[in-house]
């Protein structure tokens, strides 16, 4: 049975008057699943859309003008379409919901064409890049990322990878990073080598732990089936059936970026991910991810992303700082 039959077998919608509209959900571990703890979910699905929103037994009320109601019921019909899916509505699916319907205006249906599963929790793009992105991930050997924090670079990244290496597709996940940060160096942080870089790629842990598990993850570390590797030890090898990214490459020169890109062997998939506007180098001018995007955007065999503050998928401040401080920028040049 497709997803709009399903979904059709699961809701109906009336029209009550002008302005309100009755849900009715036959699924009851769907409908509970939709309402949320204590209610939670209808109560932040009624205050993103500015409707009042009323529950009672399998029957969701909404009262407000009629884009209003006509948003929250398309924000309705996205989350069982998830809950098709996934089995599972998420706390962040709830403003995803309000937002897919409000900038996008495609089919629900298809917003998961580039879903992730992995042990702990589904991956859907969250942005039209997203999206794209993921599908490049998938489709291509090289793909390029460029963009600002928050736009789910490193975390998508990571979600493919991984789940590549879990149905066995690829033997190993690289993850590697150029050992800048505050004018550190590695030599003079403690430890063996992978606890010197280990600071520098907390961020993909994080991602690694939130999709799959700290048990799981560290026994692959273990094994060497994921490994963690300073930019500077990828030079001389060939990468084989593997999954390699390349993260915060705003601080990698354009010889680095080069170097790393050629080493892809048989049955690769490389990603280099960056931020143009966080390079760490001392001398700003040496970074490489924007030279190697204009060396590189004429090859139709690598694919290039670029986010912008309008793809932030972490706190919805997140996006105005940035979009601020973009502005900022435009007004020195000025």
């Amino acid at each position: 049975m497709s997803e709009i039959s399903k979904l059709e077998q699961n809701l109906i919608i009336k029209k009550i008057d002008d302005q309100t509209v009755n849900i009715s959900i036959n699924d009851n571990e769907m409908l509970m699943s939709i309402v949320g703890q204590f209610d939670q979910n209808l109560k932040h699905l009624s205050k993103l859309t500015e409707t009042d929103v009323y529950f009672r037994g399998n029957s969701i009320t909404c009262k407000g003008n009629k884009e209003k109601t006509n948003t929250f019921c398309e924000a309705i019909k996205f989350l069982i379409n998830k809950y098709i899916l996934t089995n599972i509505i998420e706390k962040g699916d709830i403003p995803l919901s309000v937002k897919k319907n409000i900038e996008i205006e495609k089919s629900n249906v298809k917003s998961f064409k580039q879903l992730i599963i992995t042990p702990r929790k589904s991956v859907i793009a969250r942005s039209e890049r997203q999206s794209d992105y993921i599908k490049a991930l998938k489709e291509n050997d090289i793909v390029m990322s460029l963009g600002p924090a928050g736009t789910g670079k490193s975390f998508l990244a990571v979600s493919v990878g991984v789940t590549l290496l879990m149905e066995k597709k690829i033997d190993r996940v690289i993850l590697s990073r150029p050992a800048v940060e505050a004018g550190e160096k590695l030599g003079f942080l403690p430890g063996d080598m992978k606890e010197k870089v280990d600071p520098y790629l907390r961020p993909l842990y994080d991602a690694l732990y939130e999709l799959f598990g700290a048990d799981k993850i560290d026994k692959k570390i273990e094994t060497g089936e994921i490994e963690i590797a300073p930019l500077a030890f990828m030079r001389g090898r060939t990468l084989k059936n593997c999954f390699a990214i390349l993260d915060e490459a705003q601080n990698a020169t354009e010889t680095q970026i080069k170097m790393f890109l050629t080493r892809i062997g048989e049955n690769s998939k490389l990603v280099v991910n960056g931020d143009p506007s966080q390079i760490d180098l001392l001398n700003k001018s040496q970074s490489g991810l924007i030279k190697s995007r204009n060396i590189l955007k004429s090859l139709k065999e690598i694919k290039i992303i670029e986010f912008d503050h309008n793809d932030v998928v972490r706190h919805p401040l997140v996006a105005k700082i940035i979009r601020a401080y973009q502005n900022k920028s435009t007004d020195d040049k000025d």
